[in-house]
């Protein structure tokens, strides 16, 4: 069902490196010697059934869970080590912020928050807001907001802190259509015009085959398959290829 198993070229510089991560609550093993790379200035998607991991490896590249063995690396720095949370940025499901806050308070809130000079602020802000369509709403509060837009605008919030790697948890859940639709574009335009590397939990998969370049599939804490997503064979969708590794493993 794959093409080939070469994800990168040889040297090609990571964004993440994950080498034998362990992670146990308890007894219970959430990551079980996880190996997996993502390219930088790509779209990587971590695929998998509830309870596979996703979630407790993205928090361990934030720093916020301590894994027992392995290493994780950063734009080859140890996640261990402040500095390399510092090209991180994270969105959650759902963007929460002080609702009575304007878009405008909120973006202006997080530019300070990451220490950018005020004299370059008003540009950078108005520039940020039109990348992610909200310059038109700038003086909304964050409750008249729809959930698309409250994404936007938790985009811009990581964009004015001049992020490199960008963590985005299930970005499309409860999105309409076209609020779908809307951020698609947006992430491939974070890509190819601002040079990011997106990182994104998703149980979309007909979303991810679109717009992200490579995937991985993880299942009880290990990774099942990691390529391509050109690497898929000709008639056969991303679901069908995560289908038949989830089943073939269980």
């Amino acid at each position: 069902m794959l093409e080939g198993t070469e994800v990168t070229a040889k040297d090609q510089e990571y964004a993440i490196e994950a080498h034998g991560v362990h992670k146990f609550y308890g007894t219970t093993e959430a990551l079980a010697g996880l190996d997996l790379q993502v390219r930088a200035n790509s779209i990587f998607t971590l695929l998998g059934p509830n309870g596979a991991g996703k979630t407790t490896f993205l928090k361990t590249i934030l720093g916020l869970v301590r894994f027992q063995r392995g290493d994780i690396r950063v734009f080859g720095k140890l996640t261990l080590e402040l500095e390399s949370r510092a090209q991180v940025g994270y969105l959650p499901e759902r963007f929460y912020f002080y609702p009575y806050y304007t878009v405008l308070d909120t973006v202006t809130f997080f530019m300070a928050l990451n220490g950018v000079h005020k004299k370059s602020s008003s540009e950078m802000i108005e520039k940020t807001l039109e990348l992610v369509g909200m310059n038109a709403l700038s003086k909304r509060r964050l409750s008249t907001l729809s959930k698309g837009q409250l994404q936007r605008v938790g985009v811009a919030a990581l964009l004015v802190g001049e992020k490199k790697l960008l963590l985005l948890d299930e970005p499309f859940s409860g999105l309409d259509p076209l609020g779908t639709k809307d951020f698609k574009e947006l992430i491939h335009k974070l890509k190819v015009a601002e040079g990011k590397t997106i990182f994104i939990n998703s149980h979309g998969l007909a979303e991810m085959e679109k717009i992200a370049d490579d995937f991985a599939i993880i299942d009880k804490g290990k990774c099942l398959a990691q390529n391509s997503m050109k690497s898929l064979l000709p008639g056969v969708t991303l679901e069908d290829f995560f289908t038949t590794t989830i089943r073939g493993k269980n």
